[in-house]
């Protein structure tokens, strides 16, 4: 008898804690049914979210269970991806236009079409390495057989069959060749430019358990009746509260704890490595995060059409898109050292500098940008730096970030060295960001010689890189008024923020769980000491 009245106790308690939603459920199915979000949705009406919540309800009150997951691609169609299907994909406009005119140097193509550059060298790439174009010996683009073109017919089947299945397909639902070919043109990550964005998705199949049983049968006794959550207005004016069922509350639970403010953990370390440099007589600067292609890439003897341009996939502005002037005689001087080496010595790059694309106002994707921009008016001899925020597309991961930051600094001399350099570097890695192994290894950048990387070691995520560094070239140096020798390097902060915190991930410097914050802190104190 007592067991009776206590299950009973526990039912109408169970009932008492139920969402109208998870109500509905249970009165209609039993253990064993399969169910998925898209049942739920044609039976009873919910949408995918309401579907899902109820799902996870039911499952973390032990009433549910899974039968099978899984995990499957949908290709979404982008902006991009419909401008290709009205307009045709870079590659089938460039064979168009060589068509009709004749080889022509990558600019004017770019021009001609209204594309930029990096979609334009791109599809050149591409198109050569199947044999349709080539290049003359005045470097201009020639066409060779437009019937080589065989991928941009491919890629325009596969954004048609996307956009016929309302603009996203799964990619079980494509043959193995369209998949190859989605697979080629899709990110995850930074779509915008790209023509199919790639969602990771997951089915699951669940069924209610037997726990259920009872709750069911005490349902069978109670009258459906739509339950209220909220005292409103209208309800009491029309006096229908009086006949309600009202959801009740949950006094049982915890209240949150109340957390008294306190200083950032991230933002105290960047403090913390300014004070560090400040203290080593270094002055810092700061400077917009809207530059030009000018000041981000070419004033550091970065070509305009090198692959070395790769590595800094930048964000464009959409307006303005460019700046109305560059500050002179820098900006002839940099174009003269492009095309023929101008006063350096250097025989430059050979090709014709792009004055407009120059002018192309993007966000800054390097912070090597304020080092250029202090050249001009650095002291020599001096020491500079700067916390620079930084933009481009990346793949979000523990060690890469879309949005980061760099510290970045320059060091001119007549007397400064590669030992001066690594004396600096040790300093980031050792006594900044805590790191007990630490290498060097040779690295390449263009406007750099020599070149040094610096690697460290993290006890769970292992090697990675903490940032690059150098000696500036005489064809960064000289068109911006420095003759003499000038150290350069950018460190990621994030990543020697990661070391010195105690951190696995990156994401995490950018927590909203500030307990965990508290917690995590209280734990490096504890390890410290």
């Amino acid at each position: 008898m007592c067991k009776g009245v206590r299950n009973m106790a526990v039912t109408a308690d169970s009932i008492k804690t139920l969402h109208p939603l998870e109500i509905r459920v249970l009165r209609t199915y039993k253990p064993g049914d399969h169910l998925t979000a898209s049942l739920l949705c044609s039976d009873l009406g919910f949408v995918e979210g309401q579907a899902n919540q109820v799902y996870a309800w039911l499952t973390a009150k032990q009433l549910a269970r899974d039968i099978e997951r899984k995990v499957y691609n949908v290709y979404e169609l982008t902006d991009l991806g419909k401008s290709w299907l009205e307009k045709g994909t870079p590659e089938q406009r460039m064979i168009t236009y060589l068509e009709n005119h004749g080889p022509e140097f990558i600019p004017a193509i770019c021009t001609a079409l209204g594309l930029e550059q990096k979609d334009i060298g791109s599809a050149f790439g591409r198109l050569s390495k199947d044999g349709a174009v080539g290049m003359t010996e005045e470097k201009r683009v020639k066409l060779i057989d437009k019937q080589k073109d065989t991928l941009s017919l491919a890629i325009q089947a596969v954004l048609t069959r996307v956009q016929q299945a309302g603009g996203s397909i799964k990619e079980f639902e494509l043959s193995k060749e369209e998949q190859a070919t989605a697979g080629s043109i899709a990110k995850k990550r930074g779509a915008g430019d790209s023509p199919l964005k790639l969602v990771e998705r997951e089915a699951i199949t669940w069924t209610l358990s037997d726990a259920v049983l009872a709750i069911q049968e005490e349902l069978k006794s109670m009258p459906e009746q739509e339950e209220i959550g909220a005292l409103t207005q209208d309800i009491l004016t029309n006096g229908t509260w009086k006949n309600a069922r009202f959801r009740p509350y949950t006094i049982t639970n915890r209240t949150s704890r109340v957390i008294s403010g306190r200083h950032n953990s991230y933002v105290q370390f960047l403090e913390s490595v300014k004070d560090k440099l400040v203290s080593l007589g270094f002055e810092e600067f700061d400077g917009s995060l809207v530059e030009t292609e000018f000041w981000n890439g070419d004033a550091l003897f970065m070509p305009q059409f090198h692959s070395a341009r790769d590595i800094h996939d930048v964000y464009y502005v959409a307006e303005p898109t460019h700046a109305d002037t560059i500050e002179e005689p820098y900006f002839s001087r940099v174009a003269q050292t492009h095309e023929n080496g101008g006063s350096t010595g250097s025989r430059g790059w050979g090709y014709t500098f792009d004055r407009a694309f120059s002018r192309r106002l993007i966000l800054r994707s390097q912070g090597t940008v304020l080092s250029a921009h202090q050249l001009p008016h650095a002291k020599v001899p001096g020491k500079y730096f700067g916390i620079v925020r930084c933009f481009r597309y990346d793949k979000v991961d523990a060690t890469h970030l879309s949005d980061f930051y760099q510290t970045e600094g320059i060091v001119l001399g007549e007397h400064v060295s590669l030992r001066t350099l690594l004396g600096f570097l040790e300093m980031f890695a050792v006594e900044i960001a805590g790191a007990k192994d630490v290498k060097y290894v040779p690295g390449y950048f263009p406007f750099t010689e020599p070149s040094i990387e610096v690697h460290i070691k993290h006890p769970v995520l292992g090697w990675f890189e903490l940032g690059g560094a150098g000696i500036f070239r005489p064809e960064v140096t000289e068109p911006l008024g420095v003759r003499v020798p000038v150290l350069a390097w950018g460190i990621g902060i994030d990543r020697m923020a990661l070391m010195a915190l105690g951190l696995n991930d990156l994401r995490e410097l950018f927590s909203y769980d500030i307990e965990n914050v508290r917690l995590r802190r209280t734990v490096m104190r504890g390890n410290h000491a």
